[in-house]
């Protein structure tokens, strides 16, 4: 990952919110399993290491889950690290959906009705005294 992948990454988790919390259990398989589906669904995780509590510093637990969930620590300041891990899914393009095809003779297949005052290059037929004023 590029120093510029990875600011944008950490630009985009100031405004993730704190998932999952690694207290005095520390890291154990329910917290991977978690992790690991947080991952699939999000791609970008953030999560905080109780420093007073856990057995693990946060730079191990950062390293320790990354290796476990084959993520990449973007970012670990203070107790709190930030896992990237890619989703193709995630970045597929919607097909566009199909629509059905139009029947044959719909409103909204037939020709405009011409109007009787209204000459083959658009201009009026009608004698000034036929014409109704203009507001204005």
């Amino acid at each position: 990952m590029t120093s510029k992948e990875r600011a944008a990454l950490r630009s985009e988790a100031n405004r993730l919110d704190v998932l999952f919390q690694i207290g005095k259990g520390g890291i154990n398989d329910a917290l991977i399993a978690e992790t690991d589906d947080a991952l699939r669904a999000r791609e970008l995780i953030k999560l905080r290491v109780l420093t007073e509590t856990s057995p693990v510093t946060p730079r191990e637990a950062a390293d320790a889950l990354a290796a476990a969930t084959g993520a990449e620590s973007v970012q670990v300041i203070g107790g709190v690290i930030v896992l990237y891990r890619y989703n193709k899914k995630l970045h597929e393009k919607k097909k566009p959906v199909k629509t059905a095809a139009k029947p044959a003779g719909a409103a909204y297949d037939r020709p405009r009705k011409k109007s009787p005052f209204v000459d083959k290059k658009g201009r009026d037929k009608r004698l000034p005294s036929q014409k109704t004023p203009k507001n204005g």
